[in-house]
């Protein structure tokens, strides 16, 4: 149900992005949105959404999950710094290669997404063999039992709905990366509004499809009692050792093939930020030098993602950063959604080669309240996924809102009033042909 539901949620995200994507065919995502959205106060919105995605942008789970299954395949008992050290490697490695081989990094990109649905749909096959009754009794007693009674034992907690929706939601969210890229999209307004539904709409299928394999295999109380993916538990009642580790190998590229593809749109919203002028150096993190690549905005990609790897530790710490990491983006999204109605209202004549349908939107905008008000209110035995307290997360990625905000209010406010001066933008033109805004102090007041 979670999984169908994620899907609609993404879906009708996605039609939003479509709209708006047609209409202002730039990279950068929401940062160009809400920039078209929220004029005033002026570089407010800009400002927010760069601390935002660069704070939050760090892809450093995905490389731990890379690290741990590559030495659970090797049948080697890593230790925790062992794995940090794996990890990154990993990010450096995939930086290095986004920077001076971009045209290779994306053909090696798109070969890692042929190989996870090519995964996605065995792992379907196998499933649909098992509860065909092809695995033995031994092996797999009942491959029906998962079915019967399925929503027995459901919560009703809108705390734990909430988490488990992040999470599934989570799997879903590359439906708006191809906003973060459209420069670099050969006719982008066509691409999108064919290859958005129909990438949405395969990996969907695809997981509900291996949901229903992972049950087949096993059932709830055997996943909850497994120390290990569902993936290769199911793996392991169905093909045996051999094929533990064969998943491990395939959930270890598929980590990989998400921290290639993450850090190559991220790299790019954190290139645009800095066009704007709205961080430090603006040049310095706006340049493309030396091969045409984000070499800078990797790197600034790369920082935060070795901070937590080096610095968090495993365990509930961890999975508190990635608790707080989740959050903030239902806040963005939410303010995406109302500009996306003031739009209509104040642009109505506007071009719009692809219109969302309001019931759509408005369901979005109804999950994105729900994801904001649903972690703060009390799970059962007052217990969150942590062991620290359940609404801490929540607050803390508010708190890195509000930083954005203040941020904000001292750079553009606090500082000119106590300096006397105004900042004058300057539009500049980098060696490698980026156009950039750098901000001046003009003290003739």
């Amino acid at each position: 149900m979670l999984w169908l539901l994620g899907l609609a949620i993404a879906f009708s995200g996605l039609c939003i992005w479509l709209e708006l994507g047609c209409m202002i065919p730039r990279s950068g995502g929401e940062k160009v949105y809400l920039e078209a959205m929220y004029k005033r106060p002026k570089l407010l919105a800009t400002t927010v959404f760069a601390i935002y995605s660069i704070v939050l942008g760090f892809t450093a789970s995905a490389c731990i999950v890379f690290a741990s299954y590559v030495v659970k395949a090797a049948g080697y008992t890593a230790t925790e710094w062992e794995k940090r050290g794996i990890a990154i490697a990993v990010i450096t490695v995939i930086c290095i290669v986004h920077t001076i081989a971009p045209n290779a990094a994306v053909r090696f990109m798109n070969l890692l997404v042929f190989i996870k649905i090519i995964v996605l749909v065995f792992v379907a096959i196998a499933g649909w063999a098992v509860l065909g009754g092809a695995v033995s009794k031994e092996r797999i007693p009942d491959p029906r039992a998962s079915f019967r009674n399925s929503f027995a034992g459901t919560t009703g907690s809108g705390y734990e709905w909430s988490i488990a929706l992040f999470k599934v939601l989570d799997s879903y969210v590359g439906w708006s990366n191809a906003a973060y890229v459209m420069n670099e999209i050969k006719n982008p307004v066509r691409t999108l509004k064919i290859a958005g539904p129909l990438g949405l709409g395969t990996c969907g299928v695809l997981y509900m499809l291996a949901n229903v394999a992972y049950f087949a295999a096993a059932s709830p109380e055997e996943v909850a009692a497994s120390k290990t993916t569902v993936a290769a538990l199911f793996m392991r009642k169905v093909f045996g050792r051999p094929g533990e580790v064969a998943i491990s190998v395939l959930i270890a590229i598929s980590a990989f093939a998400n921290v290639m593809t993450v850090t190559f749109a991220t790299a790019r919203v954190n290139q645009e930020l800095a066009k704007e002028g709205v961080v430090p150096f603006p040049k310095f993190w706006a340049s493309s030098w030396p091969r045409g690549a984000p070499g800078a905005g990797l790197l600034l990609h790369w920082i935060p993602s070795f901070i937590i790897i080096v610095a968090i530790p495993f365990g509930d710490a961890y999975n508190f950063i990635l608790d707080v990491e989740s959050y903030p983006s239902s806040w963005i999204y939410f303010f995406v959604v109302l500009g996306f109605f003031w739009l209509r209202y104040s642009q109505p004549k506007a071009v719009r080669p692809f219109r969302c349908w309001l019931p759509v939107a408005v369901f979005y905008l109804a999950a994105q309240v729900f994801q904001m008000v649903a972690p703060f209110l009390r799970p059962p035995g007052g217990k969150g996924d942590t062991s620290l307290p359940y609404w801490l997360s929540s607050v803390v990625g508010i708190a890195i809102l509000g930083f954005a905000v203040g941020y904000w209010f001292v750079w553009r406010i606090v500082m000119p009033s106590f300096g006397r001066f105004k900042w004058v933008p300057e539009h500049d033109r980098l060696s490698d042909g980026t156009a950039v805004v750098v901000y001046h102090k003009d003290k003739r007041l």
